[in-house]
């Protein structure tokens, strides 16, 4: 799939969740806007109040103030 997140939402860039953690954020971008959740998953990292994770599957949100999905950095 080509294109930024954007292209899921229909340019919607803030969401409220009821998510507790990256997993289940995941699996709420995905119910609401197919395919969401399947990009975020491969090409995003997740910053949650300041702090960047690239792989945060199991990584806590709840009572989080902003989480910001940016994409991965690659490298080799």
């Amino acid at each position: 799939m080509g294109g930024d997140l954007a292209s899921f939402t229909g340019g919607r860039a803030e969401f409220d969740v009821a998510a507790t953690t990256v997993r289940e954020l995941i699996r709420e971008l995905e119910q609401r806007y197919p395919g969401a959740g399947d990009y975020v998953a491969r090409r995003m990292a997740v910053a949650i109040d300041g702090e960047i994770h690239q792989d945060a599957d199991a990584a806590p949100i709840g009572g989080a103030r902003e989480i910001c999905l940016i994409p991965k950095i690659g490298g080799g």
